[in-house]
């Protein structure tokens, strides 16, 4: 599904554009981004082109940034978003979007690199210390990137809200993190690279506390950690087979699905997501009623979101996780009434083989009755289901090794 669902790494570089208040004085925390980015050089094999400009910022001014943006955003667009993660039924019906954005990065930040404006930023709460000094390394890894790969122009290829754009978020933060811990391994033992027996832990490392992180839903924790603790995974498992090469390639040559930075075998066989339509209205409502819609949004689905979405209401979670597992592509659309703004949500799920796709349509219906009150099944065969809920009727089809679902039917 688009980042823009929980819009967390696309709100990022454009708030960064704003004007800043800087908390003085400079922390002798920046005389080590010479000698740091020197080690980087060296690990990557990357020249450092310039200087990078570093400072410290106000959490506050942090937060009021974002919250200035979430005011210029545009109304529409975060209404689409928000609704999209209700109807699949990932954030509660009380969920706020915009409010929830703004408090979780408030309370994770710890520093970032502005790649418009060629400067990294540490904020003022970021404990001394270790933790401090490996902010600054994670940060400086992106800058000595993007002198080499212009990492704003990365990000903007393709569309910048679908599973892809995931993907390639992953190269960035799971590049950095990865570099982080392989420059701290190399200052200890000489070795610039993370040890096998320690990848595991320090994945988990790059995951995120706090209390507002504890009390989000599902999917959207791990839409903020995934970049950090499966991108570190997937760059090592490419350094590990190219070496030193693999710094540029993931630029060169992006990964096309989270299913790829998940499964590194399947971008080293380059397996490309299947592109598959949603449905139409015009099917389950008729061309009449289908005009009384108008498409609010639409999107690519990926592995990251549908295991997210099993494991959250499949009983056995290690269950969710290996169906999602068969998923090789998928798409949605999402349409408002144009009188009296009920939603209607279409999506199709491919999966490997029939026997997974059958498999996935009998877990949907854990689905729908975890995400609904009630849940009225009118007819359940092996290749269809369909009733009614909290959201309306709805109709789901096996077809072949394809699921497609339509939900919200009034």
């Amino acid at each position: 599904m688009p980042r823009s669902w929980f819009p967390v790494h696309r709100i990022l570089p454009l708030i960064l554009c704003a004007s800043v208040s800087l908390a003085a004085p400079q922390s002798k925390l920046f005389e080590q981004v010479g000698p740091m980015l020197d080690g980087l050089a060296q690990i990557t094999g990357w020249k450092v082109e310039r200087k990078v400009p570093a400072e410290i910022l106000h959490a506050s001014d942090f937060k009021k940034m974002m919250q200035d943006h979430m005011k210029d955003s545009s109304n529409k667009e975060i209404h689409a978003e928000e609704l999209t993660l209700k109807m699949f039924g990932l954030v509660p019906p009380d969920f706020n979007l915009a409010g929830e954005t703004v408090d979780l990065l408030s309370e994770q930040a710890a520093a970032f690199y502005d790649y418009n404006k060629k400067r990294l930023f540490v904020l003022d709460t970021t404990p001394d210390g270790d933790e401090a000094r490996l902010a600054l390394v994670h940060e400086l890894a992106h800058a000595l990137a993007d002198q080499h790969h212009n990492l704003g122009k990365y990000m903007r290829e393709g569309d910048p809200d679908d599973d892809a754009a995931t993907a390639r978020q992953a190269v960035m933060e799971g590049q950095a993190t990865w570099l982080s811990w392989a420059y701290f391994f190399w200052m200890r033992n000489g070795r610039p690279e993370i040890p096998k027996d320690q990848l595991e832990e320090l994945a988990k490392a790059a995951g995120a506390e706090g209390p507002v992180y504890s009390s989000a839903p599902l999917y959207i924790r791990e839409s903020l950690v995934f970049p950090y603790n499966q991108g570190i995974q997937f760059i090592d498992a490419v350094f590990r087979k190219l070496g030193r090469a693999s710094f540029d390639e993931v630029f060169m040559h992006p990964p096309a699905s989270t299913q790829q930075i998940l499964h590194p075998e399947d971008y080293f066989s380059k397996l490309e997501p299947t592109m598959t339509d949603a449905p139409t209205l015009e099917g389950p409502l008729g061309k009449q009623k289908a005009r009384q819609y108008r498409e609010l949004t639409d999107g690519v689905l990926g592995e990251f979101d549908v295991s997210a979405m099993l494991r959250q209401y499949v009983a056995n979670t290690e269950s969710g996780a290996v169906e999602a597992s068969h998923f090789r592509g998928g798409s949605y659309k999402l349409y408002e009434n144009k009188r009296d703004k009920h939603p209607v949500l279409t999506y199709i799920v491919d999966l490997d083989t029939p026997e997974a796709a059958s498999t996935y349509l009998a877990m949907y219906r854990q689905v729908l009755k975890g995400k609904w009150k009630r849940l009225d099944i009118g007819t359940q065969t092996s290749s269809e289901l369909a009733g009614s809920g909290d959201d309306g009727r709805f109709l789901i089809r096996l077809m072949g090794t394809s699921v497609a679902c339509v939900e919200g039917m009034p």
